[in-house]
């Protein structure tokens, strides 16, 4: 029988650090809090339970962390208090418990499971602690092993001696450990130093005195690092991109110049699409096989369908559906919009709550009138239209299928199939009218000067 797992998100952290009145876990990186990265993380495991703690009065974090249940660490009394507040949401869980924390979003979910394995392997052994040997050991806590290769104690910097600091393997923080102990050896954890808190790494000690061994498990230092300070959080942004940029082109996309795309955690690409420099992809976005994104456009909430071209300098809003085939050009923008496939919208238009119609090309300048300072409205095209350039759509109004639009047009009623619409003062020419202009207005330019 499959031996079951529950984890522990530790995400108490305020921001204070980072300057901030927003807790520390739920600063984004690539586009999602970084709480919601190590969740998703653990739910790789199948765990039967995640536990997030969090501090008192945090609303916004039990929205982000839901549907998965909240503790709450009453104080900020350290690691181990903040684990051992989850103590009654698992109180009758024997398998094995993760301790993760909640501003870790590089962590994987094979580095979890690595963790898990290793504990299970040696039943003599109770814990396994997450080690690290990053380029600069700096401040970190010391690993301190004993001759058989277990886990003695963990050092803190301030408290380490100079033999100590010689040591280049580091506590990464991560705990797995057997559910059925783990509550009752966090209760013993004492809170005897300086900043007077309980500490996760107080636990090997006290599963010695259990019988039960500790094992470290060396983790790339990259996947541990965390982010107190907003220097910090761009560095793990920028590590998380570059991940995310090489997993779509091992996909089978072409980043024309992968540094200047920024994509999102939840971003979908496929394969043969080309995406040139300087997009940014927000979040909710799906891009179909055989697109082309060209330079300097901006993406969210979107769904693109195969062999579409987008931009240069697009901007599509949330929910925008691009057809098959179709084409949205430079200075176009889309908001709650469907362009149906093969239709064309080339230059220096705002489509918003519309729904375009295949094969259907909107002309340059042309807007859609959607917002009466009250209320939104639908503006509909049908299939195979034409809207000249320079025409507002005032909705709510309906195109018909084959329509025309002329140039310059105000449209506020619905125009039939197949036929004309058109709103044009008409044109009056004054013969041997500007010569007679220009001499007036050079003798007024003349007095002035």
């Amino acid at each position: 029988m499959t031996k079951k797992i529950a984890c522990i998100v530790l995400a108490a952290g305020k921001g204070t650090r980072m300057k901030s009145a927003l807790p520390k876990p739920l600063h984004p990186v690539a586009g999602a809090p970084m709480v919601q990265h190590v969740i998703a993380a653990a739910e790789g495991l199948s765990p039967e339970r995640i536990v997030v703690v969090i501090g008192p009065d945090m609303p916004e974090m039990t929205a982000a962390v839901h549907p998965h249940q909240t503790a709450v660490q009453a104080s900020p009394n350290g690691t181990g208090g903040a684990a051992l507040a989850a103590r009654d949401a698992l109180k009758d869980f024997d398998g094995d418990i993760l301790v993760v924390f909640g501003d870790s979003p590089l962590i994987t979910t094979a580095a979890l499971q690595r963790m898990i394995d290793i504990r299970r392997q040696f039943p003599a052994v109770g814990l396994t602690f997450s080690g690290m040997r990053p380029a600069d050991p700096g401040r970190y806590g010391r690993m301190v092993l004993d001759d058989d290769g277990t886990l003695k104690k963990i050092v803190e910097f301030k408290d380490a001696n100079t033999e100590e600091k010689a040591i280049t393997l580091c506590n990464g923080g991560i705990v797995a450990a057997d559910g059925a102990k783990l509550f009752g050896w966090l209760a013993q954890i004492g809170n005897d130093n300086a900043q007077g808190e309980y500490y996760l790494t107080d636990l090997p000690p006290i599963a010695r005195k259990d019988n039960r061994q500790t094992l470290v498990v060396e983790i790339d230092a990259e996947e541990l690092a965390g982010a107190n300070t907003r220097v910090e959080l761009a560095t793990l942004e920028a590590a998380m991109q570059h991940h995310l940029r090489e997993k779509h082109m091992l996909n089978g996309a072409t980043l024309v110049h992968p540094d200047s795309v920024f994509f999102c955690a939840d971003t979908v690409i496929g394969q043969d699409v080309v995406i040139e420099p300087n997009v940014f992809f927000g979040p909710g976005v799906s891009v179909a096989d055989n697109v082309t994104i060209h330079a300097y456009s901006h993406i969210e909430g979107t769904e693109i369908s195969k062999g579409a071209q987008i931009g240069p300098f697009a901007r599509l809003r949330p929910g925008s559906r691009i057809g098959e085939g179709a084409k949205v050009g430079n200075f176009v923008e889309t908001k709650n919009t469907y362009l149906g496939k093969g239709a064309k919208a080339n230059h220096l238009t705002y489509l918003g709550d519309a729904e375009i119609g295949d094969k259907t090309n909107i002309g340059a300048g042309v807007i859609t009138c959607n917002y009466d300072g009250f209320l939104k409205y639908k503006t509909s095209v049908g299939s195979e239209a034409f809207i000249g350039s320079n025409t507002a759509l005032v909705a709510p109004v309906s195109i018909g299928t084959g329509a025309i639009i002329g140039a310059g047009s105000t449209i506020t009623q619905n125009v039939p199939d197949n036929a004309l619409g058109i709103t044009r003062a008409p044109q009056i020419n004054k013969d041997g009218w500007a010569p007679e202009f220009r001499q007036k207005k050079m003798k007024e330019k003349a007095k002035k000067s």
